[in-house]
């Protein structure tokens, strides 16, 4: 019951390392608010808590490239919570490209989602935080790309390195506010993002076993091991640890 009274927001909760910590807050006892573009799949990762008895949660769609959106979130559960205690931004999409190749179209795509939705629900969740419960906690999804360069992934190899500096821009910028922030960096994680990419690729099976390959620990990582990651970081045990950087990645990027 480490979240008992809690409230969390997760982007991107619909599904993947979203949904599983979704799950994972609400076991601990946490309110949670499953943010999502996709009302379907935002509203199957409030019943598959609620079915298991796991807790309290409600489902929001939100377009967190947009900051109208997104302040409507936030105002939504000021309003309907009374508080924020913890926001976890993890909503993002993937695209294969190199730099001279990429449409600009679908740089921007990139950049506005995975990137500028953490800007934007910091922004706003930031100044809630503060006000209605003088402390708060932010957890970035970034990623193994953020670290280190993967061939043929331009956008999103820049947009998760920024989210990196962001989150250590905003644990600078508000220590003195009691607003911790902190970035996880997972590795390469069987989630339907991963999924989907793959099955695009020519040999799906083949390119499974690359991906697993190249890293130590010989294989891809599950979504439930990314999410036992930010809860540590959302926690009262993590209370000394602000503009770190937590790699969960089978050892990829310790080479």
């Amino acid at each position: 019951m480490r979240f008992e009274d809690k409230v969390v927001i997760i982007t991107g909760a619909g599904s993947g390392i979203g949904r599983a910590a979704a799950v994972l807050f609400a076991k601990e006892s946490a309110s949670v608010v499953v943010a999502d573009i996709d009302q379907k799949k935002g509203l199957e990762t409030v019943k598959l808590i609620k079915n298991r008895n796991e807790g309290k949660a409600i489902f929001i769609q939100v377009d967190v490239s947009k900051a109208e959106s997104v302040k409507k979130m936030i105002d939504f559960v000021i309003k309907t919570k009374h508080k924020l205690d913890i926001l976890v931004n993890n909503a993002g999409i993937y695209m294969q490209s190199n730099v001279v190749d990429i449409l600009e179209e679908d740089w921007d795509k990139i950049i506005d989602v995975n990137l500028k939705s953490v800007f934007l629900c910091c922004k706003y969740a930031i100044p809630a935080m503060i006000k209605s419960n003088k402390c708060g906690v932010i957890v970035n999804v970034s990623s193994e790309a953020g670290i280190v360069g993967i061939k043929n992934q331009v956008a999103y190899n820049v947009s998760k390195s920024a989210i990196i500096n962001l989150t250590k821009s905003i644990a600078v910028d508000f220590a003195s506010e009691n607003i911790r922030a902190n970035c996880i960096c997972p590795g390469t994680t069987e989630t339907e993002l991963v999924k989907e990419a793959l099955n695009k690729s020519l040999n799906p099976e083949q390119s499974r076993r690359v991906l697993e390959e190249i890293r130590p620990a010989n294989r891809l990582g599950k979504p439930e091991e990314i999410a036992y990651g930010i809860l540590y970081l959302a926690s009262d045990e993590s209370l000394y640890t602000t503009g770190a950087v937590l790699s969960i990645d089978g050892g990829y990027t310790a080479q």
